[in-house]
């Protein structure tokens, strides 16, 4: 396993996160357990959770984890988690409001049993909440000790931006980590969101590296799924979320190129993706989601795996997403580049 700090702080983590989000649903206590054991011999440090994982399932799961093995691996464990969505049907038991927060962090410190979370993410942007609010608490809760670093999840370009220029100017705690959807399916953060994570310094914690299971090669062309999947709850919402990355011939063009290179590097399509994006601009993390040890054992077979330049610019390209043309393309912000360079 390689090590990298988190974002510009000096906490260091394992280039693949443990997620926990099947705690608890598809995956029980015991080979849960079992997963974050397995995780943790194999030098694994940065475990994922939420509070809104299972109704609070996941972090319990975690918690009892952690008492039961408190003197071995577990004692190495960075513990990330979230807060944002609906724990009630009260009109304050959601959003980043001082008031929703407070109760989060404190149910979530509760079902964790820990007294500091290593890192705390707000889990979405919320348009109701002031950035200045938010920012507070979270810098009161690293005063008091009850997290040690701030973290945004699932926030746009300027989103992120103006979280960072307020808590720079207010001198209140910085977020060093964005967590976002990101994989070869799923590149086009590479507009705003990682130009923005790599100028101030926020290291990139991927979700869904694998694209809900279409970057391991289960899927088939004009093959609709016989059941549940990772593509959405129920036979009806899989098959209409599969009809509609089927249609999209990027998708096929990926998935072969990347069967192309599993194939020649005598490893699975899963690594080979998840290798990939470990090596993307700024990504500090990639969270590996897996029901079970076969699947966890698999992607850690990407932990110490670097593609050539060859095998990479062949997985980028087939990947690369249809950019617009403004404000991103040829009449957009590049312009100014291709003059100074000569237009190459």
């Amino acid at each position: 396993m390689e090590y990298r700090t988190l974002g510009r702080s000096g906490c260091v983590v394992s280039s693949f996160a443990l997620g926990t989000m099947t705690f608890g649903s598809e995956t029980n206590e015991q080979d849960a357990h079992a997963q974050l054991d397995r995780f943790a011999s194999e030098g694994g440090t940065l475990v994922d959770t939420a509070d809104v994982y299972n109704a609070g399932v996941s972090e319990e799961i975690v918690g009892r984890w952690l008492a039961s093995r408190r003197h071995d691996a577990a004692s190495q464990v960075v513990l990330a988690t979230k807060g944002r969505f609906p724990m009630g049907d009260g009109p304050n038991d959601l959003g980043l409001s001082r008031r929703h927060l407070t109760r989060a962090l404190d149910a979530s410190l509760d079902r964790l049993g820990v007294e500091t979370i290593d890192l705390y993410q707000v889990h979405a942007h919320d348009p109701l909440a002031p950035i200045e609010e938010t920012l507070r608490f979270l810098d009161d809760a690293v005063r008091l000790g009850k997290i040690a670093y701030v973290g945004l999840s699932n926030f746009t370009g300027w989103q992120l931006q103006k979280a960072v220029d307020v808590a720079d100017a207010r001198l209140l705690s910085r977020p060093v980590t964005l967590q976002p959807q990101y994989n070869l399916l799923a590149r086009e953060i590479e507009w705003e969101i990682v130009p923005a994570c790599v100028s101030e310094g926020l290291g990139i914690l991927p979700w869904s590296p694998l694209g809900g299971g279409w970057l391991t090669g289960k899927y088939r062309r004009d093959e609709n799924p016989a059941g549940p999947t990772r593509l959405g709850e129920g036979r009806r919402n899989g098959v209409e979320r599969f009809d509609h990355r089927n249609r999209i011939e990027r998708t096929w063009d990926v998935i072969e190129t990347l069967g192309d290179v599993a194939t020649a590097r005598h490893a699975s399509m899963a690594q080979v993706a998840l290798a990939w994006l470990a090596d993307r601009p700024a990504v500090t993390s990639v969270i590996l989601g897996a029901r079970n040890i076969r699947q966890l054992d698999d992607n850690l077979g990407a932990a110490d795996m670097h593609l050539t330049e060859a095998e990479s610019a062949a997985l980028d390209e087939a990947s690369a997403p249809e950019t617009p043309d403004y404000p991103y393309g040829r009449s957009g912000t590049n312009q100014r580049s291709r003059k100074i360079d000569g237009g190459r």
